[in-house]
C-alpha cells in the first residue's frame, strides 16, 4: 500500500514538473553575455561532494546531492549549450569553465 502511495505522489511531482523541464530543454543560448552568466553560475561539477581525510584515511565522505535536483539534468544541458555556443559561435577559451 505504501509503495503505490510514494509511486502515485512521485507521478505527480513529474507530471508538475515537467513544463519546466521543457521549457528548459527549449532554450535557446543566442547570446553572449547570457552564455558567459550560464557558465558561470552553473558548475562544472557537484559542489556538494566531499571527502574529509585525516592523514590518508577517509573519515567522511559527502556524495554529490545535485542529482537529486529534480532538473539537474536540464541545468547540465543548458550549461553545455552555453559552452558549445561560446566556443563554436564566438571562438572563446572555454577551458576556464571546465
Amino acid at each position: 500500500m505504501m509503495s503505490n502511495i510514494t509511486f502515485t505522489f512521485i507521478s505527480v511531482v513529474n507530471l508538475l514538473l515537467q513544463p519546466i523541464r521543457q521549457w528548459l530543454e527549449s532554450l535557446k543560448i543566442e547570446d553572449y553575455r547570457f552564455a558567459l552568466w550560464v557558465c558561470t553560475i552553473i558548475p562544472a561539477s557537484c559542489p556538494f561532494e566531499r571527502e574529509i581525510k585525516f592523514g590518508d584515511r577517509t573519515i567522511v565522505y559527502i556524495p554529490p546531492l545535485c542529482k537529486l535536483n529534480p532538473f539537474y539534468e536540464q541545468l547540465v544541458e543548458i550549461r553545455f549549450k552555453a559552452l558549445t555556443y561560446l566556443a563554436d559561435t564566438c571562438g572563446e577559451d572555454v577551458t576556464q569553465f571546465c
